[in-house]
């Protein structure tokens, strides 16, 4: 089959400590999307068990919500994002979708559209805008209208331990209070703008104590990864930067100097933490196409 372009998303790790549903950033870990020629429906070929090969896939339903009258095409898809483990793997398939739209129709929607279209889709825009616009981003929702800037890349290693389970978002939002004390929430808020400045003026010694210290979610839902608190020691004990639980769980981020990285690993094998261990760094590049 003839294809016509290759559409590229990188994952994404949100909820980065405080920054809980509006501070992310995109990882050099990709969804390559294949469109290849126009057929009388459409199918998408994968090896992910469970997702869907036809117009109930993520990626299609994202496509036909923007355009429903999209010609079916062929789909070829290939990820290095594991299922339900807190990097991105949702978000990428939706703003691959917004892309596949935005090509074939001729949309030319800009960035800022794009991040519209995605955050209304996802729900809240810290896996989905670093997936378009690369690099780390905080953003926010006021009155249907939404709001971003994009951060200093950190001049670290990600290390992300991937469990070999998976957390849903809908399961790990079940163990979150749904409401917070004034007090707490006023505090917790104020560690998040704190943070946030910090990165934006790469002042990387404050936010290092800040970043672990979230009184949003990870408070409820390490228990849901207890390896969360073990490998935050591991880490200290490597003079990491920081680690945190990345979205939803259950991969656990570290952040950490590159000649610090191989060490950190080796602890992490002979604490019998043996599961998948990806080394990544930020994406500069968001979403992107090669025909």
């Amino acid at each position: 089959m003839r294809l016509k372009m290759k559409i590229f998303v990188p994952a994404t790790s949100a909820n980065m400590g405080p920054g809980f549903d509006c501070l992310g950033t995109a990882l050099t870990m990709f969804l390559e999307l294949d469109v290849l020629e126009e057929s009388d429906k459409w199918f998408v070929d994968h090896q992910m068990a469970e997702i869907s090969h036809d117009e109930n896939n993520l990626i299609v339903k994202t496509a036909l919500k923007i355009v429903p009258t999209l010609k079916s095409h062929y789909l070829k898809v290939k990820s290095e994002i594991p299922l339900s483990r807190g990097l991105g793997s949702s978000s990428t398939a939706i703003v691959a979708g917004i892309e596949l739209a935005n090509q074939i129709a001729s949309l030319n929607l800009n960035q800022q559209d794009k991040c519209r279209i995605a955050a209304k889709i996802e729900g809240h825009p810290d896996n989905v805008m670093p997936a378009i616009l690369g690099g780390m981003v905080v953003a926010s929702r006021v009155q249907e209208q939404y709001y971003y800037q994009q951060l200093p890349d950190l001049p670290f290693d990600f290390v992300a331990y991937i469990p070999n389970y998976e957390l849903s978002t809908k399961s790990s939002r079940e163990v979150l209070p749904k409401t917070l004390p004034l007090k707490k929430a006023t505090h917790a808020s104020s560690i998040l703008g704190t943070l946030t400045a910090s990165l934006a003026l790469q002042d990387y010694e404050t936010a290092k104590k800040l970043i672990e210290s979230d009184e949003f979610h990870e408070p409820y839902r390490q228990k849901l990864v207890p390896e969360l608190t073990q490998i935050r020691e591991i880490a200290h004990r490597c003079e990491s930067w920081a680690t945190y639980l990345s979205g939803a769980g259950s991969t656990v981020m570290t952040i950490i100097k590159h000649e610090k990285t191989e060490q950190f690993i080796a602890n992490l094998r002979a604490a019998n933490l043996l599961d998948r261990v990806e080394v990544l760094k930020q994406s500069n590049q968001g979403v992107f196409v090669k025909q």
